[in-house]
Order: structure tokens, then C-alpha cells, then sequence
């Protein structure tokens, strides 16, 4: 897989959108964009998505006909997606039929709107004719902060954007959530019963009008300096446990320590905590399937003599599933006094931020840490997503850090890719096996990434480390110590991001030199103890001349596409 995704640019009039796959992105009026997306989708009862294939595209002055197919998941659905540009509208329109029944939790088109409106008032218009006013939310939200939509109107930079949505009502939510640098209206309210069905030739028609009255202003020149200024620690960099099968291959341990996740319902976590000690390195250690008291006092006790920095552990079912709620947290430190281990104990959420900033009232007010996950490419898959994303892990770090009320927050594992379906009504495929002949954890419930094993993954994760570290943040973890996940192969040999690893985790201690990206692109952090070293990276798809100012100390940097550097 290439980085980048090779888009089709597609220009009508004053109108013009980039053509990635089945997405309709970047949507612009005279070179502005006012829509980051539009997109179908078809998701099935445990909102997996199914691919959308594009058989054919045609084009005409003014139309873009996408001829589309459903493909996996048991869907088949077929149709067309229509884009209409006049003037100052433009209008997407789908139209799919399905050969068979098909029980889906959301089949029609989505919006998203670009996390720079962030605290712009919108006018909803409701479909009974009712208007209310409402604002795109500047804190990341929790919940819908819009509802029951049938057209969105706002302004910014001058001008007047209204959206109007038809075959459905439609909702929004933040979706920066996720990371994903987006607010996303979407229709079949959730309050409604899903799945539902469609039916053997049933029809999927939806529309979305983009209308735009005066001209938006040119946007500012983006500046090409990070100004870096102290923050504390700098967070130790861990690295997540292998979760490939057995045998392990030798490799030298790589930054502060190893984080590894334990499901105490497999017959293998055993297994996996003893690979994960045999690393050599502190462990980072988190329980679910806490439930059972049996295996949570043998747990405990396996605990005993190891290096361990903290425990944490969240909760496999109910309200609660995935969250360290007060039960869960009660039961764990119970365990662990009967084992005579004596350890701090953290929690938060091991699935998503979303989960964290949902149920927050659940949390214990003890705790000695808080903790949550990052995991870019959730909703979408594309290196665009992987890239935005950065920004919102800023967010996310410094919402994080406020909701922990002054105790140290740990983040990860950061994974491309969810490491299981937090949503899924299925049960989690497991192994009967006792040891990782079959691997555990995200080996079998998650998806690998080929892009693990690009180069440009090096300069991605120091542009992550420079966003998630903001002041405090106590620990970052990243990837596998090996495997498909890992920062190494199967075999033990380096891959590219094992250079980031290396460059981030190349100390122990001093103090963080944290700062602002300029546009979202060029990211640096920096360590301070005996010497000041900064690591600059560059996700842009052009070379870039950054100037990093620490305490009245300027520094240029020349940094290539897809690179990082120590300056």
C-alpha cells in the first residue's frame, strides 16, 4: 500500500471535490472547502462496514455518476451516487436497491463537516419546519449535540453555508471522538431500534444539498514555526506487548517499558504475561474479565516479583463494558491486597476516547491514574484520516488531562487500527489454547495495517508523541514490541517506526518541550536534561522549512515528505 491515497480531482464551475474511492472529499466552492466529506455507507448489525466498490465513474460538465456495489458483510446492495453542480448548490444524490434482506445499523449517506468550525452557531431546521440554534461544540462532545436535523445553516468567513438533507432524518456527532477530524451528521437517529431491516429489492434514496450565499474570505497564510516551551515530565514511551503467535523472537527491549493487556476469561493470559516479563523492561499491565474473583486473585498473585508500574482494569460487560468503573476498581484492589502487591492503580477506558468522555461519572475519584486509547483508523481507512487525526489527539491529550483532576493520564496502546470491536453484539473470537500458539488479544479480534511497515509511519508517530504529550501526560504507548502490530517483524527485525520508538524512548527522564503545530502538519517535541534534543516531523506531501524557537533558541530544519528528524 501507498501512503498516500491517489484521489480524482473533479471540477464543475465554481464547484470542485477530490475522488477517494467512494468518498467525495474536500468539497470546495471557488478553492474553500465547506464540506470535508460525503460518503454512503453501508454497516451491518455490529457496524462493521461494508467496502462500497465504484465500477465506473462518469463525468459531464456539470454530473459526477458513481456506479457503486456493497461488497462483504452479507450486504448487496447496487446503485448509483449522483453529484449535481449549478452554481452555488451542489446536490449528492444516492439511490441503492438490495438483492436480499439485510440487517443494517446505518445504510445511507454521511456528512462531515471540518472540526475548524468548532464553536460556530448553526440554525437546525427540523423536519416539522421548526428551527432551533445550536453551535458546532468547541469542547469534544460526548453526545449528539445536534438532533432530529432536516437542514443545517452557518456561517463562516463571510458566507452562508446551508445543508439540506432528504430520505431520512438525520443526526450529528462529534466524531473527533475517534480522532477522526470531523463533526458527522448521518441519518437514522439512535434513539431509534437497530439493526433494522431492509428487504429483498428495497431502495435506499437520500440527498444532500449544499447551498452557499456570498464568498468566502481566503484563508490566512499558515506560519511555518513551532514555538516549544517546558511541560513537566517527559512521559516515559512504552511500547504494547506483542499479541502475534508464538515463537518470539529475540529482541533488545526499546524504550521504558511494556504494556500489556490481559483477558482474564482466556486460557492464555498466563502465556502472555509471562512473554510480556520476559521483555526485561517495567509492565504496564491492564485486566478485563474481572468478573470472575477466582482468576482475578491468580492474576494478582502472578503480579508478584515482577516490575510492574501500575495495574488497571475495566469492566467486559454491561453499561460499564470497556470502562473502569467503581466495581471493577473495588474488585481489583481487593485482589491485589489479598496478594500482598502493592502497585498504583489506574483506569478510563481501554476501547475509545469516546467511552472515556461518555462515562467518566463511572470512574472511581481514587484512582492513580486515568487512562485511554487512540486508534485513528476507525471509521475510515485512508492516510488522509491517519494524518487529521493528529490534531484531534491534541484534544483528546488535553480533554484527558482536565477530566483527570491533577492525576497522571496514560495513553494507549496509540494503534492504527482498533485493536477489537468495542460495539460488536457478537461474542469476541477467542483461543482454546493455554499458549500463544495462536497468538491473544488484538492478534484475533483486531485488524492489522499494512502501512505499519511504511516509512512514513516513523515520522507519523513523532508527530503523535508531539501532539499526545502535552502536560500531564505520565506514558505513551505505541504499537507491538513485534508483529503485524509491531514496531518490528515477525522475525525481529526493524521496521521503519522502530526508528521513532528508538529516538522518543532514547533517555529516561528530563523535560518535555511541547508546542503547537502550525497547520496540522509539522509537528516537533523536545527532551531537556543534559543536552535539548527535538525531534521535527512532516506529514505534509511537500518539503517543508520549519523554524523551532526554544527559550530564544532558533533552529531551522529542512525536512523531506514523510520524514523526521533530531535537530
Amino acid at each position: 500500500m501507498t501512503w498516500w491515497t491517489e484521489g480524482m480531482p473533479w471540477r464543475s464551475g465554481r464547484w470542485s471535490l477530490e475522488l477517494r474511492g467512494d468518498e467525495l472529499a474536500d468539497i470546495a466552492i471557488d478553492g474553500r472547502v465547506v464540506l470535508r466529506s460525503i460518503r454512503a455507507v453501508v454497516r451491518d448489525a455490529d457496524w462493521d462496514t461494508a467496502d462500497l466498490v465504484v465500477d465506473r465513474v462518469q463525468t459531464r460538465d456539470e454530473t459526477l455518476m458513481l456506479h457503486v456495489r456493497s461488497a462483504g458483510l452479507g450486504s448487496s446492495f447496487t446503485g448509483v451516487v449522483r453529484v449535481e453542480a449549478r452554481q452555488a448548490q451542489l446536490r449528492v444524490i444516492l439511490d441503492l436497491e438490495s438483492a436480499a434482506a439485510f440487517a443494517t445499523n446505518r445504510t445511507g449517506l454521511v456528512v462531515l463537516h471540518p472540526p475548524t468550525l468548532a464553536g460556530t452557531a448553526v440554525e437546525v431546521r427540523h423536519p416539522d419546519g421548526t428551527l432551533t440554534r445550536s453551535a458546532f461544540p468547541r469542547e469534544i462532545s460526548p453526545h449528539q449535540p445536534v438532533r432530529d436535523v432536516a437542514a443545517l445553516t452557518w456561517q463562516v468567513n463571510g458566507a452562508t453555508v446551508d445543508v439540506a438533507f432528504d430520505g431520512d432524518v438525520f443526526e450529528m456527532e462529534d466524531q473527533r471522538n475517534w480522532t477522526d477530524a470531523s463533526f458527522k451528521t448521518y441519518s437514522r437517529p439512535l434513539d431509534l431500534p437497530f439493526p433494522y431491516r431492509v428487504s429483498a429489492g428495497g431502495r435506499v434514496r437520500q440527498s444532500v444539498e449544499v447551498s452557499v450565499a456570498g464568498k468566502l474570505a481566503p484563508a490566512p497564510p499558515a506560519s511555518d514555526t513551532i514555538t516549544l516551551r517546558p511541560g513537566g515530565a517527559f512521559p516515559e514511551i512504552l511500547l504494547g506487548a506483542s499479541s502475534a503467535p508464538d515463537p518470539a523472537p529475540p529482541v533488545e527491549p526499546l524504550g521504558n517499558g511494556v504494556l500489556v493487556e490481559l483477558d482474564l476469561r482466556t486460557p492464555s493470559w498466563r502465556a502472555a504475561l509471562a512473554r510480556a516479563a520476559g521483555s526485561a523492561a517495567p509492565l504496564d499491565v491492564r485486566l478485563t474479565g474481572i468478573e470472575d474473583a477466582a482468576e482475578t486473585d491468580a492474576a494478582a498473585a502472578a503480579l508478584r516479583g515482577l516490575d510492574v508500574r501500575r495495574v488497571g482494569a475495566f469492566a467486559s460487560a454491561g453499561g460499564a463494558a470497556h470502562v473502569s468503573d467503581a466495581d471493577t476498581v473495588a474488585a481489583l484492589r481487593a485482589a491485589l491486597d489479598r496478594a500482598g502487591v502493592t502497585v498504583p492503580v489506574v483506569g478510563g477506558s481501554r476501547s475509545h476516547f469516546t467511552e472515556l468522555n461518555r462515562e467518566r461519572h463511572r470512574l472511581p475519584s481514587d484512582l492513580d491514574g486515568v487512562t485511554t486509547t487512540v486508534a485513528p483508523l476507525f471509521h475510515a481507512t485512508g492516510t488522509e484520516q491517519l494524518v487529521e487525526s493528529l490534531e484531534m489527539q491534541r484534544l483528546v491529550a488535553r480533554q484527558a488531562v482536565a477530566a483527570a483532576g491533577g492525576v497522571p493520564v496514560h495513553l494507549g496502546p496509540v494503534a492504527l487500527r482498533p485493536r477489537f470491536n468495542n460495539v460488536a453484539t457478537r461474542p469476541a473470537p477467542t483461543s482454546p489454547a493455554t499458549d500463544l500458539s495462536e497468538g491473544y488479544g488484538a492478534h484475533l479480534t483486531g485488524t492489522a495495517d499494512e502501512r505499519q511497515s511504511a516509512p512514513e509511519l516513523a515520522a507519523w508517530t513523532v508527530a503523535s508523541a508531539a501532539a499526545l504529550a502535552v502536560p500531564g501526560v505520565a506514558s505513551l504507548a505505541y504499537f507491538e514490541e513485534w508483529g503485524p502490530r509491531g514496531i518490528r517483524s515477525s522475525d525481529g527485525g526493524d521496521l521503519p517506526v522502530a526508528a521513532a520508538i528508538r529516538a522518543l524512548g532514547d533517555g529516561d527522564g528530563g523535560e518535555l518541550l511541547w508546542g503547537d503545530s502550525p497547520d496540522g502538519l509539522v509537528w516537533a517535541i523536545g527532551r531537556r536534561s543534559s543536552a535539548t534534543t527535538i525531534l521535527a516531523a512532516n506529514l505534509d506531501r511537500r518539503p517543508r522549512s520549519v523554524t523551532l524557537e526554544v527559550a530564544g533558541d532558533v533552529r531551522r530544519v529542512e525536512l523531506e515528505p514523510g520524514t523526521f528528524r533530531a535537530v
